[in-house]
């Protein structure tokens, strides 16, 4: 795919409309068969989840086996100022649409202990193999990361989603680890 590196709103717009291309329930079901083999996430405090949103990969299936695992999940809440905090949820029935459409838990619901066995599944529209992330551009996930690094990062994602490169900057957290249709990729952040 042909793109130039400065223009992160065409890129958003391309990789998004490759995605809607690319997602399938099928393809769902075999990245969470992935993670749920991650000697990471299974040994995991809690994995802080976010709830899938038009074309992302579906986090639901993770969810329900997490939980049914014993596994703590937990779901991002967007504030203003660019702020983001995960609240623990015992079912995605306690989740609420909120802003742009998208299910988010009550304020009222706990946040988590974030340790070092704390896991973040990270949305975005495109990755590369070295944990590159091109995301939605609010920066709530990079800001978040920037302060919680024992936090390990995943990120669920078609194979189709993984490019070559994309165009980062400083303050762009890399991820620590890609989970798609057809592999699991260690980063090297």
């Amino acid at each position: 795919m042909q793109y130039s590196a400065t223009d992160k709103k065409e890129l958003r717009r391309q990789f998004s409309e490759l995605r809607e291309r690319l997602a399938s329930p099928v393809s769902d079901r075999l990245i969470c068969e992935r993670l749920l083999e991650s000697e990471r996430i299974r040994n995991a405090d809690t994995v802080l989840l976010y709830a899938s949103f038009r074309s992302e990969v579906s986090t639901d299936l993770l969810s329900e086996e997490l939980r049914r695992l014993g596994i703590g999940t937990a779901y991002p809440l967007c504030h203003k100022g660019g702020i983001m905090t995960f609240h623990l949820v015992k079912d995605l029935k306690d989740l609420k649409e909120g802003a742009y459409g998208i299910q988010e838990p009550d304020t009222a619901f706990p946040q988590p202990e974030l340790t070092g066995r704390t896991v973040c599944i990270v949305p975005g529209l495109a990755f590369t193999e070295n944990g590159g992330r091109l995301g939605y551009g609010g920066g709530f996930y990079d800001r978040f990361l920037r302060d919680n690094p024992q936090v390990y990062t995943a990120a669920a994602a078609y194979e189709g989603q993984i490019t070559p490169e994309l165009p980062l900057e400083d303050h762009d957290i890399r991820l620590r680890s890609i989970y798609t249709d057809e592999r699991k990729i260690i980063c090297n952040a």
